[in-house]
């Protein structure tokens, strides 16, 4: 990323942490840094198996964060508008949710069965 593309996103997403989970916001602006270098250092090498587990770590904080406060998707499409006005590299924010007397929490790698009575 440019310096400047990288920071108007850093930014962008510190505010957006900084209204939604305040806070997070500063280990938030941390982790954003040090995933840079770490993107800087993979794009370098070409270790594209690295860029993909980073790419897969941001997604998934995202979307827990959506998940958390679903209100913040309008935000996050403006940042992304911003970022990339032509829509060159879009794609489609989606959220789906769903609620039963029956769910299965995922927590470190293990399955618990959670029913409620």
């Amino acid at each position: 990323m440019t310096t400047d593309a990288w920071n108007r996103t850093r930014e962008g997403v510190t505010r957006l942490w900084q209204r939604t989970q305040p806070h997070r916001a500063e280990a938030v602006a941390a982790q954003l840094t040090a995933t840079r270098e770490d993107a800087l250092a993979a794009g370098e090498t070409g270790d594209q198996e690295t860029l993909g587990e980073l790419h897969a770590e941001w997604q998934g904080r995202l979307r827990r964060l959506l998940a958390a406060r679903p209100g913040a998707a309008a935000e996050l499409r403006g940042l992304l508008d911003e970022l990339d006005p032509g829509g060159a590299s879009r794609s489609a924010i989606t959220q789906h949710a769903s609620a039963s007397g029956h769910a299965r929490i995922y927590q470190a790698g293990r399955d618990q069965h959670n029913t409620q009575r």
